[in-house]
């Protein structure tokens, strides 16, 4: 089983964060961030991958801490659920339609930490949720797990929509990208022999 369990602790957040790459999708999320459990719960729907999340964090002063930090730890679970991903095809993108937002995501599990964010959201929030906290979340992500992670909207005109693309487009990239290549499950999905 590809899981992983992270509990981290600051004096801004305290975050337990549970991830199973070969789950069913099923989620347990609770970040007292409304928008950010929703997405998080459709992120492990749409991925096949068993997640459980709670943070207790400063909220009272606004959601960056709690999406940032929820984010670094999903990142550190990916890194340990994934080890020497050996097997894995490692490359997965998506073309995702929401409405009438459409968002192209594409990630490498390369062992190299890049992010390209090319995305425009309308409006500063979505209800209470800074609208400006998606690209820290994925930010967050791609430094801990060590991936190149690329978004690019296509089309787009409501926040909502736009930000829930970018969240279901990750989910389905990062499913074919974490999956198992059956033919080549015993290598290192790289010329170098490690990722």
């Amino acid at each position: 089983m590809r899981t992983a369990t992270i509990n981290r602790n600051t004096a801004e957040t305290k975050i337990s964060l549970t991830l199973n790459l070969d789950g069913n999708g099923k989620s347990d999320i609770s970040t007292k961030c409304g928008f950010l459990d929703h997405m998080l719960t459709l992120f492990a729907s749409h991925s096949g991958f068993d997640l459980d999340a709670a943070c207790d964090g400063d909220i009272h002063v606004d959601f960056h801490h709690t999406a940032e930090d929820v984010a670094i730890c999903l990142g550190k679970a990916f890194s340990e659920a994934l080890g020497d991903k050996k097997g894995i095809n490692r490359y997965g993108n998506m073309i995702l339609p929401m409405d009438e937002a459409l968002i192209l995501c594409a990630i490498d599990f390369s062992g190299r930490s890049y992010f390209g964010y090319d995305v425009e959201i309308p409006t500063p929030k979505v209800g209470d949720f800074d609208t400006e906290l998606c690209a820290e979340f994925w930010l967050g992500f791609v430094r801990e797990a060590n991936a190149t992670l690329h978004f690019k909207q296509l089309a787009g005109s409501n926040s909502h929509h736009i930000i829930e693309g970018i969240f279901k487009a990750a989910a389905r990239a990062m499913k074919e990208a974490c999956a198992i290549d059956e033919k080549n499950a015993e290598k290192i999905p790289s010329t170098k022999g490690v990722l």
